[in-house]
């Protein structure tokens, strides 16, 4: 018979490198599922940051607490939008993840990849969800503002544009100065985001 590991927080950190039956046996010890390590971290979190998917969908079947955030408010889904990881993302939404849980700029999912240009997860949690593409963060950012500030409107920047305005994004939604996306486009001489912006606004 296994031993009980000596704490709680020892037995997070195994779902990055552990196999299936040593996290079986963990819990099977009495291991609380959503215990966390020293950041707060839960182990179905750091199988997602290890790219254990096999691990992650172990954990949803025992019972994890897929929306529980860390210390700097990361959990799976987001840890998936933040890092690209469109096949996390997707379990993660299936296994019925709070799709408005906040990150710690009180953004929610969407705003990540829109900002950071990860097309096919703002496609797919601006079709398949009904995500809040008009939520603003501490910032005064709406996710389609990200996708126009802190990017270099590029080809893939047009594209979550265009997503983001198909979902119901609204054109018209200022920053908290009163700058709308359009402006935004203009200053940055954007002129390709700049003309799908104001065919929105027509």
């Amino acid at each position: 018979m296994r031993q009980p590991l000596q704490t709680q927080t020892d037995w997070p950190t195994l779902a990055a490198t552990a196999p299936a039956d040593a996290i079986a046996g963990a819990l099977a010890s009495g291991a609380d599922i959503d215990a966390t390590d020293t950041q707060g971290r839960t182990a179905i979190l750091v199988a997602a940051k290890a790219g254990r998917l096999d691990i992650v969908r172990q954990l949803i079947a025992a019972g994890a607490d897929i929306d529980k955030q860390d210390q700097i408010r990361l959990n799976p889904l987001l840890w998936g939008c933040i890092s690209g990881n469109l096949d996390l993302v997707i379990l993660m939404v299936e296994a019925g993840a709070d799709i408005e849980r906040r990150t710690r700029f009180d953004g929610v999912a969407i705003h990540p990849p829109a900002e950071k240009g990860f097309v096919e997860i703002v496609r797919y949690l601006a079709e398949q969800t009904d995500c809040n593409v008009n939520h603003t963060n501490l910032c005064g950012w709406t996710p389609l503002l990200e996708a126009i500030i802190l990017r270099d409107g590029g080809p893939a920047q047009q594209e979550i544009v265009q997503l983001l305005l198909a979902a119901g994004a609204d054109p018209g939604m200022v920053d908290q100065w009163g700058t709308s996306p359009l402006q935004h486009a203009q200053e940055k001489d954007f002129t390709e985001l700049a003309g799908i912006l104001a065919d929105a606004l027509r």
